[in-house]
């Protein structure tokens, strides 16, 4: 059966080198969408993390006014070796996607990007692809900022009632039931809402420290969170949260020279 593709004008792979040449000459920012391949419990598939990031790189940039930002083809890998305990989760090492990443950002250098903004879908990517930002700042004087989620995270933990909803919880089988009913099970949702002996620990407390753990160690199903208490009504909420946050950060990227956006804190 012969596909049909829709041309979409920010979308990175769809143009010819002359119409990027052209195109590079209006707008210098791109969105990097970075994801993994992933258990997500036993009700969600293993691309949420892959798919949500190019989902929103796609949206933001159409909330974006014109000329848009460029949007690169999606990274699906990420690093989940914490995850590998349950099957269908695929990883790559930090070095290898650290190295992968930079040598992106070197060579989008190479075509006049001024501004990079990596759009990450996978919590455990951020130190990763945070030392990979740092890299191309040193070697190519650009732009490079990482959001993990950062501009919405406040949000969003408003709209929720559960703690510590890490993994495949209340929030990710939100955003799912809104987008993609029908790649949800939640005949299979469970409540594996985690408690620690410090706040330190928590997750989503704002004096809590980074730290690492395999999950298995935590959680019998994969889930960090109770997926029982998602709804597609919470998903939109999220999304429209989401997009709208972003969107505003990236347009203030986008409209601010170089020069000035190193006088500027973000």
């Amino acid at each position: 059966m012969k596909q049909s593709y829709k041309k979409v004008d920010f979308l990175w792979e769809q143009k010819t080198w002359p119409e990027l040449e052209a195109y590079l000459k209006t707008v210098d920012t791109v969105i990097l969408p970075c994801g993994a391949i992933e258990q997500h419990g036993p009700h969600l598939p293993v691309d949420i993390d892959y798919y949500d990031a190019n989902y929103m790189a796609h949206r933001v940039a159409e909330a974006c006014k014109a000329p848009r930002p460029l949007v690169l083809p999606p990274i699906p890998f990420g690093v989940s070796y914490h995850h590998e305990d349950f099957k269908g989760t695929l990883s790559v090492t930090n070095e290898a996607l650290s190295k992968f990443v930079y040598d992106l950002g070197m060579s989008l250098a190479k075509n006049g990007i001024k501004k990079i903004i990596i759009l990450n879908g996978h919590g455990d990517n951020a130190p990763t692809l945070s030392y990979a930002a740092q890299m191309i700042n040193r070697d190519a004087k650009i732009f490079v900022c990482v959001d993990t989620g950062e501009t919405s995270d406040v949000d969003l933990l408003n709209l929720i009632d559960t703690p510590n909803d890490a993994h495949a919880g209340e929030i990710e089988t939100s955003t799912s039931l809104a987008l993609r009913p029908e790649m949800v099970q939640m005949d299979k949702a469970v409540n594996e809402t985690l408690s620690f002996g410090s706040t330190f620990l928590d997750f989503d407390d704002e004096r809590s420290v980074s730290w690492y753990v395999r999950t298995n160690k935590i959680s019998e199903s994969g889930i960090m969170g109770d997926a029982t208490k998602a709804t597609a009504e919470k998903g939109k909420k999220m999304w429209e949260v989401m997009i709208r946050n972003m969107a505003a950060f990236v347009e203030s990227i986008k409209n601010t020279p170089l020069d000035d956006l190193y006088q500027k804190r973000y």
